[in-house]
């Protein structure tokens, strides 16, 4: 998840932590209550949506597209409804704004979409969506980000604590002792929370030798680019960096280390090692260049199949429990108590980053 964020949201994030999700939360209320009366739904509503066989238009709702990751996302989804036979509506994009985001889960509403597959930008705000979505008997399918609450029929998205103790099992590899930086994401989000914990948790249980410092970008690239601009004059003996979202901190980041003569190639003195997150064309290109190390591929193909997939069930009214599934994947509980499929995202360096296989390898 990544991308900047609407002047609306930007005013709550700048207040004080607490003020700041309080004020999404509201915001994203206020959304539902400016509507028309039947726009929130009402509990007549209820179980009037749906239609037999998994059969009705559905929609799909994006987080941002500022970001190549959430670009190709958005062009996978229309195939895969394809192929998974689904009347899938021309995607919405909410524009890094989680009030946008619970006024457009209402317009689809409104517009009598039986399923809605959505990437929520704010894993507390969302709830208020999903809240009118169970009123209105339409199933939903969370797409990257986990609800915290809230009812969905599945989560799809890859481990992200598993993101957060690769980049930092990759680092530790290459840096023995000294000083890292990790970029994180939107703290509002549980992609940035899990991912931060579990590589700062990581790094202190098994490479004592690394000092962690942080960067919270909110997904935002000139926030990153400005704040590892002062650390690094701060701290200009970082010896690695791991970036949370390469699709909008990769070009800053280097860009910043070009700008300081601190962008040294992979196997140099003086080298930065970098690992990433997102497995974009775009880390590839950097990977073979050496001018990153490594990133963990977060799958924007199988994201937009699997949300497919489970959401046709669920407007058939399947239902689904924890255990492997039949394709390389476990479906486990969220601590959130929702149901999440995790799906494989690999670590990609230079020894596997021109397989085939990878998306970011399918795309242009």
């Amino acid at each position: 998840m990544a991308g900047s964020m609407s002047r609306a949201a930007k005013r709550a994030v700048n207040r004080p932590a607490g003020t700041a999700t309080r004020a999404v939360r509201v915001a994203a209320l206020a959304a539902c209550a400016a509507l028309a009366l039947s726009a929130c739904g009402s509990t007549k509503d209820a179980g009037k949506a749906g239609a037999a066989g998994g059969e009705g238009k559905v929609g799909v709702i994006l987080p941002l597209l500022t970001s190549p990751f959430w670009q190709s996302y958005n062009d996978y989804v229309p195939k895969m409804a394809k192929e998974e036979k689904v009347d899938a509506l021309k995607t919405v994009n909410s524009n890094s704004d989680p009030a946008q985001q619970i006024t457009d889960i209402n317009n689809q509403l409104n517009q009598g979409v039986k399923g809605l597959v959505v990437a929520p930008l704010d894993s507390a705000a969302i709830a208020a969506g999903l809240d009118q979505a169970e009123r209105k008997g339409v199933p939903v399918v969370a797409v990257d980000v986990a609800p915290e609450k809230g009812k969905v029929a599945m989560i799809v998205r890859a481990n992200n604590v598993a993101y957060g103790q690769k980049a930092c099992e990759f680092l530790g590899s290459k840096v023995k002792t000294g000083k890292v930086v990790q970029i994180m994401g939107d703290l509002a989000s549980v992609n940035g929370r899990e991912r931060s914990e579990a590589f700062r948790t990581c790094a202190k249980d098994k490479f004592p030798g690394l000092k962690v410092l942080e960067i919270p970008a909110k997904w935002e690239s000139d926030a990153a680019a400005s704040k590892l601009d002062t650390l690094l004059n701060q701290n200009p003996d970082i010896k690695g960096i791991y970036m949370q979202a390469g699709g909008v901190y990769l070009a800053p980041t280097l860009q910043t280390l070009k700008s300081k003569n601190l962008l040294k190639p992979v196997g140099d003195a003086g080298h930065i090692a970098i690992v990433s997150n997102d497995g974009i064309p775009q880390e590839f290109d950097a990977i073979r260049k050496g001018e990153i190390d490594a990133t963990v591929s977060q799958p924007a193909d199988t994201y937009a199949k699997y949300g497919m997939y489970y959401i046709k069930k669920a407007m058939a009214g399947e239902t689904f429990k924890e255990g492997p599934t039949d394709h390389n994947s476990t479906i486990v509980k969220h601590p959130s108590g929702l149901l999440e499929d995790q799906l494989p995202a690999p670590l990609v360096t230079k020894e596997n980053v021109d397989d085939k296989a990878l998306w970011g390898n399918n795309v242009k």
